[in-house]
């Protein structure tokens, strides 16, 4: 959340009362995954449901400051109001108990709410009135939590998988919506899926703190592609490694980081290039050939491509006679 619409959130208050019935459309009934990583201190949340869009209402997040998924009878304003207490300085449990006090609108025993604070510290509320099967399970630096799910073997199986799975912040989180998944998920079906991961310093570009945010709005597989999205990610992340390995004259290991991102994202024309970039520069110009073939054959535009990517990655330019391998309809 921007720190312009916190302001703007603190300036024009949404008001705790004056709120028709809930509907339908109000009971955003999933199951999610928050959770802190202390060796970086990166905190996020998954979440997944049968319903459209869940990411613009369940995960809300502020780096150094804390991570809420706010579901069920939902009220949205549990996100803002939130991070906006943790910020203050407030633990996780107090600023549960703060906005829980402060909710004046219907259906509030049916809601479910989970906060971890910078620290790692946990507080989860399920309402007594939120739809079977509802309930959570806390773990050191995260909460499994859902609403409407096949029963209790669905936060079981996040919990455990997050636990025992290694990587990084984000692919924890998405194997523990993979693992609900398969132990049940939402009792309605799929639909959307998000992530939301936030880390000081870790976004693209400059000045970001969303490490990662994906979401996928309308899907028959959400979680499947969500993970797919991830992966796209997680290569570009990989691309990015091996120039910094070569750069250091790695070369074993940018050739291992840029085989890795082919095998993340196979069907892009970047990552097969950009195998073929890194292999040139090993002085392996056979596999750099079969690299940069594959990725021409992917893209139309190939040759506009490799020329925008020499450029801006500051490669050497490649020799004429590759040249005339790579292209030999141009003579």
């Amino acid at each position: 959340m921007h720190r312009w619409m916190f302001a703007l959130f603190l300036a024009f208050p949404v008001p705790l009362a004056q709120a028709g019935p809930a509907g339908p459309d109000d009971i955003v009934a999933t199951f999610s995954i928050v959770a802190r990583d202390p060796a970086t201190g990166a905190l996020g949340c998954a979440v997944q449901s049968r319903y459209f869009a869940v990411g613009a209402v369940v995960p809300w997040g502020e780096a150094d400051v804390g991570i809420v998924a706010t579901q069920a009878n939902v009220n949205v304003g549990y996100g803002a109001q939130a991070i906006e207490l943790l910020r203050q300085g407030l633990s996780a449990e107090a600023v549960l108990e703060k906005i829980q006090a402060a909710d004046s609108f219907p259906n509030k025993d049916g809601r479910q709410v989970a906060i971890i604070d910078s620290k790692g510290a946990v507080a989860v509320y399920t309402g007594p009135a939120a739809n079977y099967w509802a309930g959570h399970k806390k773990g050191k630096n995260y909460s499994a939590q859902g609403n409407i799910l096949t029963g209790p073997e669905v936060v079981d199986a996040m919990a455990a998988t997050f636990e025992k799975t290694e990587g990084s912040l984000a692919e924890r989180l998405v194997a523990a919506l993979e693992a609900g998944q398969e132990a049940g998920g939402d009792s309605r079906g799929r639909q959307s899926a998000a992530l939301l991961v936030v880390q000081k310093g870790a976004g693209r570009n400059t000045n970001n703190d969303v490490q990662t945010r994906l979401h996928v709005d309308d899907h028959k597989t959400p979680i499947k592609e969500l993970r797919r999205l991830l992966n796209i990610q997680l290569a570009m992340e990989a691309m990015r490694t091996s120039r910094e390995h070569m750069r250091e004259s790695q070369t074993s290991e940018a050739l291992e980081a840029a085989k890795r991102a082919t095998e993340l994202w196979p069907d892009s024309s970047d990552t097969h290039l950009n195998l073929g970039l890194i292999a040139y520069r090993a002085g392996d110009k056979d596999r750099a050939l079969v690299a940069m073939r594959q990725a021409k054959e992917m893209n139309p535009l190939f040759e506009g491509q490799l020329k925008a990517t020499i450029s801006w990655t500051k490669s050497p330019p490649l020799d004429d006679a590759f040249m005339k391998k790579l292209f030999p309809e141009s003579d």
